[in-house]
């Protein structure tokens, strides 16, 4: 059962370049160090992307298990979560498939505790009954109206990520579409880029968990630059807060 998110999740490393930020993490090691700075500022869950040796993002097992068992050494109590982004194996649907397939060869303690699968990429629901039976926690990730009326299989899935992309597209309608069709689960509610700041805000004053991290901006709430994630999860939780 994955556990209730109450504020914040921080997604550590998303599908920047090795480069992008001086601190973002990228290997195993990396991701150990940001994510555990990251739930002493308060993060309750962790999102990462598995990187091969080169930094490119991956599906295969040996890079999710290697990267999930380096963060539960040092967030043991911490749910681990990781990408399935089709990108990730440049569109094709059947490499994704046999990629994440290959988690059943991972213990308990290297495979994830959640997944997020994006309703818009084909695919969607044959990797959501995939990582059910995987044992792996599947969070859905809605990016318009669109995504929330699709959404046919939502009653099972216990979180359902509403993820603004774009400032044209309105928060408040996805939720309410989400309402219509009788999706349940879990709302938590993020931006990137410049929608970013606007969704933590938005999330507090809504009463809904939100996400941070450098895969979503590299910048403070005024611009500012910032040190690594940890400083991101502080500065969000201030933000949520003084919009609740």
């Amino acid at each position: 059962m994955l556990r209730p998110i109450a504020r914040l999740k921080v997604a550590l490393n998303g599908g920047r370049r090795p480069g992008e930020h001086p601190a973002l993490p990228c290997a195993p090691a990396e991701l150990a160090v940001a994510a555990q700075a990251a739930v002493a500022a308060g993060a309750e869950a962790v999102h990462l992307h598995p990187r091969r040796a080169g930094g490119t993002e991956s599906l295969d097992a040996a890079d999710v298990g290697a990267a999930v068992a380096a963060v539960r050494a040092v967030c043991p109590a911490t749910p681990i979560g990781v990408t399935t982004g089709l990108w990730v194996t440049g569109g094709d649907v059947a490499t994704r498939s046999l990629a994440v397939g290959g988690w059943a060869e991972l213990s308990r303690y290297d495979r994830p505790d959640f997944a997020s699968v994006n309703v818009s990429e084909p695919g969607f629901t044959e990797l959501v009954l995939m990582l059910t039976e995987l044992g792996v926690a599947v969070e859905a990730g809605v990016w318009t109206v669109a995504d929330a009326a699709a959404l046919s299989i939502g009653a099972t899935l216990p979180r359902v990520l509403v993820e603004i992309m774009s400032p044209e597209t309105d928060p408040a309608a996805v939720l309410a579409a989400l309402e219509t069709a009788g999706v349940r689960g879990e709302r938590l509610l993020h931006g990137e880029g410049a929608s970013c700041w606007p969704m933590v805000a938005l999330a507090g004053r809504l009463g809904l968990p939100t996400r941070i991290g450098l895969e979503d901006t590299l910048t403070g709430p005024s611009g500012e630059p910032v040190a690594d994630n940890a400083e991101l999860v502080r500065l969000a939780l201030s933000v949520w807060s003084s919009a609740a």
